[in-house]
């Protein structure tokens, strides 16, 4: 039977869509504007840091909202405090160096309340038979939107010059943001879900024989690699060339082979494959790196991300769907499915934060080529021990075999 999508999946898809073009007009460029304004590693690395320990947060006392309120208003949440975050930056300007904290919070509250909502209603929308297909449209939909916005900002800051440029994307994302709230409230209003157990996401992985306990291993190795990789090769790419647009040619590149990675990738996935596609995925991604170690440039940082653009797919949609499936291995699991949600976000938050913790303690040390390039290539490495974790749940179509 081939899978499908129905109208809820596909309105779904359009606000992950409108909150993705949203974040990939401005994302890649708050880090540059905040290096323009300051030269220091550290400061990203703390702005970073901070999105993270605020996430967290929110994911873990928003389930208590998603699970006994209305959810759709937490999505709502998330989206409306990432407006707020860029109206913010419009208003601080340069000043907005000096309030890194406070700027990191409010983007991290907002990533927090969305995801959380979001993977809630995800997985509600879904079933283990389709979410091979929505995952690969979740990339797809990433992939356009990081390929055409970016280049377009990084074109409209070269033409138009720092201040006006910088003001254009802000202002335009702001009312992107608008837009997703507004298509959010096309979506089902869903029923409470009974009451929230605080304490389960602290707990489910102890039993034994838990499939947690080999997820959890799984998502701290790939939130460790991407809770730095999401600033930091943005920012090497804008150190390496000194251009926006340059930033914007890459991010362009890179997505239009990730485009047609998902969207191959996306309809090809089966149960069968994921264990294999996952192994080969993780292994290119960590040769990657390879073209770094003769020269950081511009055509070696194409290349690097090319690579890992054209594998990501392989390990992105596999790891997403079984630690997903195992939120629905039987009745008792999908009662408890935000619970597990906070427990999977938790997994990611725990690498996300080693990872910056890590880098922050490297740029303390050092900034030379060779030693970013050097813990670029461990980073890399990390989806390995995903895989190696994860292998037994990708390799079953249903995590209860």
């Amino acid at each position: 039977m081939t899978a499908r999508l129905d109208a809820q999946s596909l309105l779904l898809l359009i606000v992950f869509g409108l909150f993705s073009l949203a974040n990939a007009l401005s994302g890649a460029f708050v880090n540059v504007f905040l290096w323009k304004a300051a030269s220091d590693y550290s400061l990203i690395g703390w702005f970073a840091f901070s999105q993270q320990i605020s996430s967290g947060l929110t994911f873990y006392c928003a389930g208590k909202w998603v699970k006994e309120g209305n959810k759709m208003n937490c999505l709502r949440l998330g989206i409306g405090l990432a407006g707020a975050f860029y109206a913010v930056v419009l208003w601080l300007g340069k000043g907005a160096v000096d309030y890194i904290w406070l700027l990191g919070f409010i983007l991290g509250a907002a990533f927090g309340a969305f995801w959380l909502a979001f993977n809630v209603v995800y997985f509600e929308v879904t079933d283990p038979d389709n979410r091979d297909l929505f995952n690969g449209w979740v990339g797809l939909i990433g992939s356009c939107c990081g390929m055409a916005a970016p280049w377009a900002s990084g074109y409209l800051i070269t033409k138009l010059g720092d201040g006006t440029g910088y003001r254009i994307i802000f202002t335009v994302s702001f009312c992107v943001f608008i837009g997703a709230i507004v298509f959010s409230f096309w979506l089902h209003k869903r029923p409470p879900e009974g009451h929230y157990n605080w304490a389960l996401p602290f707990t489910a992985w102890k039993k034994a024989g838990s499939p947690w306990r080999h997820a959890l291993p799984a998502l701290a190795a790939q939130g460790a690699k991407d809770g730095v990789f999401t600033f930091l090769i943005g920012l090497v790419v804008y150190i390496a060339t000194t251009n926006e647009m340059k930033l914007g040619n890459y991010t362009l590149i890179t997505s239009a082979v990730a485009l047609g990675s998902f969207y191959v990738i996306g309809r090809i996935m089966r149960p069968s494959f994921r264990a294999p596609g996952l192994f080969i995925g993780t292994i290119a991604m960590a040769l990657a790196v390879i073209p770094l170690f003769f020269g950081v440039d511009y055509g070696s940082l194409l290349l690097f991300g090319i690579i890992t653009s054209l594998f990501s797919p392989l390990f992105v949609i596999p790891m997403t769907t079984a630690t997903f499936d195992i939120m629905g291995v039987d009745e008792r699991s999908a009662a408890q499915r935000v619970e597990l949600t906070v427990l999977r976000e938790f997994g990611l938050l725990i690498g996300r934060m080693a990872g910056v913790a890590a880098y922050l303690l490297v740029v303390q040390w050092r900034t030379t080529e060779p030693v970013v390039v050097a813990f670029l290539a461990v980073l890399g490495a990390l989806p390995i021990i995903s895989a190696v974790s994860i292998r037994t749940l990708v390799s079953n179509q249903r995590i209860g075999k």
